[in-house]
């Protein structure tokens, strides 16, 4: 159970900084926002699964 509600603050803050950096940087930039998101995404990813995967 606890191990679910870690995954789920983990994708809320990955949420969180995607819509803040959207609505801070790149509101009228529609490709340069898709790749941020992309990149943020993977960034995340990348974490989940060197750091927080671990049962």
């Amino acid at each position: 159970m606890a191990r679910q509600v870690v995954v789920v603050l983990y994708v809320l803050a990955m949420v969180v900084v995607v819509v803040g950096m959207d609505v801070l940087f790149f509101r009228n930039h529609s490709w340069e926002r898709l790749m941020a998101n992309v990149g943020v995404v993977l960034v995340f990813g990348a974490f989940y699964l060197r750091f927080a995967r671990r049962s």
